[in-house]
């Protein structure tokens, strides 16, 4: 006898979960977790409601699964920009790059960052999604840290700086990136305002020349 083997009997899988997921974040980001109905999310990943609802669950669930998403992404990239095999400003600077590529990505034009852009908003009243994004943002304030800290072992920064501040000050210069992308500004612009917070980062740590203070003072 010939054996016949053992195939599945089920309907195949008629989409890709990953697929579906970017292409649910897109319309979320472009128009916002309130203005995205589940129309245009069918629309977008090319599934009925029915077929959405039993592959993500409902719309809240979906967008949250999309903003896990974009937050694994984002510190993915991050951890390879800050890795440690260029010196500290190369490493901000690839940063700063990567990042507004994504900011200046869809084809609407300059979205900005997923988080800030749609999270912060729905977070003032969902106490669950406001410490998702709280803990998005510690994330990348650790990662600047660790290699805030990393420069300063290797002596490119001085021993009394502060790596929890300047991460801090790191972070604050990618929302400012983010911000200031989805309102309008160039990216040659930005890639400028970018340059400038690398030089500051990497030399404002730096104590000032006891000679200049000493003048100042006279």
């Amino acid at each position: 006898m010939i054996q016949k083997s053992k195939t599945s009997r089920g309907r195949p899988r008629a989409y890709d979960p990953d697929t579906a997921l970017r292409q649910a974040m897109a319309a979320f980001w472009d128009a916002g977790y309130a203005a995205t109905s589940l129309d245009d999310l069918s629309v977008a990943t090319g599934m009925n409601r029915p077929s959405l609802y039993g592959a993500f669950g409902d719309k809240r669930t979906l967008y949250r699964k999309a903003l896990d998403q974009y937050r694994a992404m984002g510190e993915e990239a991050l951890a390879q920009a800050l890795a440690r095999d260029v010196p500290l400003d190369e490493a901000l600077r690839r940063a700063y790059l990567a990042a507004l590529s994504v900011y200046f990505s869809g084809g609407m034009g300059a979205r900005g960052c997923f988080m800030i852009g749609t999270a912060v908003t729905e977070a003032v009243a969902d106490p669950e999604l406001r410490g998702t994004l709280r803990s998005g943002f510690r994330s990348f304030d650790r990662a600047f840290e660790d290699r805030f800290q990393f420069a300063r072992y290797q002596g490119e920064l001085p021993s009394g700086a502060d790596p929890a501040i300047l991460a801090k000050l790191a972070s604050a210069v990618l929302y400012f990136l983010a911000i200031r992308s989805r309102a309008g500004e160039t990216r040659d612009a930005l890639e400028a305002i970018a340059e400038g917070a690398v030089a500051f980062l990497c030399g404002a740590a730096r104590p000032p020349d006891r000679r200049r203070r000493a003048d100042r003072t006279r």
